[in-house]
């Protein structure tokens, strides 16, 4: 005699798959994601965020932390920055870079390990 199968059991691996497949879409969209600002849009924000900008003189060392302003790469907007650890070889004035970090009373402090600096002229169309 054959074994006849249980529908119970079909509904309910469904129910599972498509539960998973929820969470999946959710995540992707809408879960996990740290936000990318310009200085000129950190005011007021509180959570940690991606912040892009392009670096200002002077920067000062003090023992292993870095301060320096990043500005808005096509606007005025600045802001000062904490930056604890080592700097990225390519870190210097005029250089665009992105660090994670929160604002904290008007200073952004980044997180150590994850500054990166964007050449320019490495995006740029070659002349000639």
């Amino acid at each position: 005699m054959g074994r006849r199968s249980n529908p119970a059991r079909l509904v309910l691996a469904l129910s599972v798959a498509a539960v998973l497949a929820i969470f999946l879409v959710y995540v992707s969209f809408a879960g996990g994601g740290t936000p990318a600002l310009q200085p000129s849009e950190l005011k007021g924000r509180t959570e940690k965020v991606m912040l892009s900008g392009r670096v200002l003189a002077p920067v000062k060392r003090t023992g292993d932390v870095s301060a320096f302003r990043l500005r808005d790469p096509k606007g005025t907007g600045t802001v000062r920055v904490s930056y604890p650890g080592g700097l990225p070889d390519q870190f210097k004035v005029g250089r665009d870079i992105r660090v994670e970090g929160r604002l904290v009373n008007g200073v952004f402090l980044g997180e150590s390990g994850t500054m990166i600096t964007k050449c320019p002229s490495k995006y740029a169309p070659k002349s000639g």
